[in-house]
């Protein structure tokens, strides 16, 4: 019988491949701090460095060690070699007719957001960010709730979508003089509240005012009416508060957004009631979109204004913005000014918002990724097969 012949594999001899280096823009401190003492720096050095690193990134902007002046330069070549300050990759970049910016950002493989500068909201500019790609809420109104939940973006993703449009915008240091950039706006794909961890650790970098320096009163966040994490929210974050409503009675409100099911009306109310520090400073948002048929009466309108009751509110009212497959149809004009002359009348502001960035489909309830949409070949196959059968 012939000997057994044995193999083994050297391990040794595979090749090694390098990690790719870390980004630290867009890092909240507590992580800086974690990345400087595991450089070896003792604690007390960790946290002044984490503190320089903030501010040069954040305040300043630099996307290069080498222009951290007041850091030696042996520790600049050592954060060199083990770190990077790029941004997420920019998938796609489009600039809408009335100068609204979108961005597509790819956070990792098959995770990517969307982001979106609207420029003169009243007097400010406002940055749309997503804090989930994807979302679950399937709000029946909205294009984004057409994509499955993908994953929740980190504090130093959502951070990365204001670095970005602040790069666009050429908007650094904070400090400076007329900028377009003014407010945050939770208002992009996912719910926040499903993502609240991460969503206050990145209002905390965006209010920092040795950083971005943008202020928690300029910072909302909207939420479909996760009700037990609104008081949370405003305890952790000071953010202003905004509800996506879009109706009034809880078997409509069920269909249109699902999560009534889970906390109606009633339970929704005592909680927005629970906010701290509300007052005439500091109003609740409610979001209303006018949907042709279905929310838009005057009956609505009314019950409305009693169930806003008791509360500092204003409503946007949001023309709907359609999308390829959407079950509804935009109100019609008068019939949203009627709407709001009703609700002006009880008390409340209530502006119809413009909509914006429609043509790039960077409007309220049109954001979803492009990782899900279809792609070249897919279309190029629907329209020859659409041809084919136009040909007979």
């Amino acid at each position: 019988m012939g000997r057994l012949m044995k193999t083994e594999l050297d391990l040794t001899r595979r090749p090694q491949v390098a990690a790719a280096p870390v980004s630290l823009a867009g890092m909240p401190v507590p992580a800086l701090r974690s990345e400087m003492e595991a450089l070896g720096l003792d604690p007390k050095k960790a946290r002044m460095r984490a503190h320089q690193l903030r501010r040069w990134m954040h305040y300043f902007g630099v996307q290069d060690f080498d222009g951290m002046t007041d850091i030696a330069k042996a520790l600049r070549a050592q954060l060199a070699e083990q770190y990077t300050l790029e941004r997420p990759e920019i998938v796609e970049h489009k600039i809408s007719v009335d100068g609204t910016q979108k961005w597509l950002t790819r956070f990792g493989p098959n995770v990517e957001g969307e982001s979106v500068f609207i420029p003169d909201v009243a007097r400010s500019g406002a940055l749309c960010v997503s804090s989930q790609v994807g979302c679950t809420l399937n709000c029946t109104f909205c294009h984004t709730g057409t994509q499955k939940l993908v994953r929740n973006l980190t504090a130093q993703e959502i951070v990365a979508q204001v670095l970005i449009a602040r790069d666009e915008l050429e908007e650094w240091p904070s400090a400076a003089e007329n900028r377009r950039l003014t407010n945050i706006v939770f208002m992009g794909m996912g719910e926040p509240l499903y993502n609240l961890d991460h969503v206050a650790d990145a209002i905390d970098t965006i209010s920092d005012g040795d950083g971005l320096a943008i202020g928690r009163r300029r910072i909302t966040v909207s939420t479909a009416g996760v009700a037990p994490k609104i008081p949370e929210l405003g305890a952790r974050t000071g953010a202003m508060l905004a509800i996506s409503l879009h109706a009034v009675r809880d078997d409509l409100r069920d269909e249109i957004v699902p999560i009534n099911r889970k906390y109606d009306l009633q339970t929704l109310f005592e909680a927005i009631r629970a906010y701290p520090d509300l007052g005439n400073s500091k109003r609740v948002t409610f979001e209303y979109v006018m949907l042709k048929g279905v929310n838009d009466s005057a009956a609505e309108a009314r019950d409305l204004v009693k169930l806003l009751r008791g509360v500092p509110a204003k409503i946007n009212l949001i023309p709907f913005n359609p999308w390829p497959g959407a079950p509804y149809e935009c109100s019609d004009w008068e019939t949203i000014e009627a709407f709001a002359d009703i609700v002006n009348r009880a008390g409340y502001a209530s502006p119809i918002r413009t909509p914006r960035g429609r043509d790039i489909f960077a409007a309220c309830g049109q954001l979803r990724s492009e990782s899900v949409k279809k792609s070249a070949a897919e279309k190029r196959r629907e329209a020859a097969a659409a041809d084919t059968h136009l040909s007979h």
